[in-house]
């Protein structure tokens, strides 16, 4: 069935002309991905556009992940480059199952996709940043730790700070870090797991430690009442002009995407918050970001 869906997705984004499958070989494997380029960016030939990279969940693909974020609609309205790449066996190296140092080189793949995509488009260097989902969300906090020189911000859901990319976490550079992440995910827990990940307020103080922001002042705020959801969403977030760290708990939120449509995996995967939209709560916190 997620074949299916995978090449029902594929077809209908490339007859758009807008959504495009590509590879490139890296370390003699043959990788690919999916740019989506908004509308207007033919017509607007005089502007760099931001970038964002959203990588897929354990087992997904990565048109799967373009159809389960809705991120193109965010792209259209934000006017930014939507990337999807796909992981070697559909997973990422954050350390689970595979050596930190020694598995599948997806960092030196995204690195090597950077520059291919700033080759193909017109791509501000000064603005990209990555997102993704569970291990696609690991990963991405990976790529925060292991290329601070080229992201200016990323996004997790469901994917708190784990363990491996804490270990071997040793360059500097400030990143800003969102984490989302539901109370009642039964996938990945918000407490964290002993020798695997930190919990999400753990997570959070993490990089705040990391960014120096300990003296910065946090604001917090309740996003959103949907009272027919059974969630509830808080936001907190602290930093300065340069840098911020955010929190967004959903109680009693599932392992899902905020504000996307429900996805069924045959997975525990719990409830979807509509209080709040994952996609623009990323953009709002990745436009104030600028490597």
């Amino acid at each position: 069935m997620k074949f299916l869906i995978a090449l029902l997705v594929l077809a209908g984004a490339c007859s758009t002309a807008l959504a495009q499958v590509a590879s490139l070989v890296h370390k003699e494997e043959k990788r690919r991905y999916i740019v989506y380029t908004p509308p207007t960016y033919q017509a607007d030939t005089g502007q760099t556009w931001p970038v964002v990279f959203n990588f897929h969940g354990g087992g997904m693909s990565m048109a799967e992940q373009m159809l389960y974020t809705g991120m193109n609609r965010a792209a259209d309205r934000h006017r930014f480059i939507a990337v999807y790449p796909l992981g070697i066996k559909n997973d990422w190296n954050v350390g689970f199952g595979m050596p930190y140092l020694g598995g599948s080189d997806d960092v030196g793949f995204t690195e090597a996709l950077l520059e291919k995509l700033k080759k193909d488009y017109r791509v501000d260097p000064a603005r990209v940043y990555a997102t993704g989902l569970s291990r696609g969300g690991f990963f991405a906090l990976r790529l925060a730790a292991d290329l601070p020189h080229a992201f200016a911000a990323v996004a997790s859901v469901g994917g708190p700070m784990p363990e491996p990319v804490v270990q071997h976490h040793t360059k500097e550079g400030k990143v800003g870090v969102m984490l989302i992440h539901g109370t009642a995910d039964k996938v990945v827990a918000y407490d964290g797991k002993a020798t695997g990940y930190l919990s999400a307020m753990d997570s959070h103080r993490y990089w705040i430690r990391r960014n120096g922001l300990e003296d910065a002042p946090e604001q917090a705020r309740t996003i959103g009442t949907d009272g027919a959801d059974g969630t509830e969403v808080g936001y907190r977030e602290q930093g300065n002009d340069k840098v911020r760290v955010a929190l967004v708990t959903v109680k009693d939120g599932g392992h899902t995407w905020p504000g996307a449509d429900a996805f069924n995996v045959g997975l525990p995967i719990g409830k979807t918050t509509r209080d709040a939209d994952a996609n623009e709560l990323m953009w709002q916190f990745f436009s104030r970001h600028r490597r």
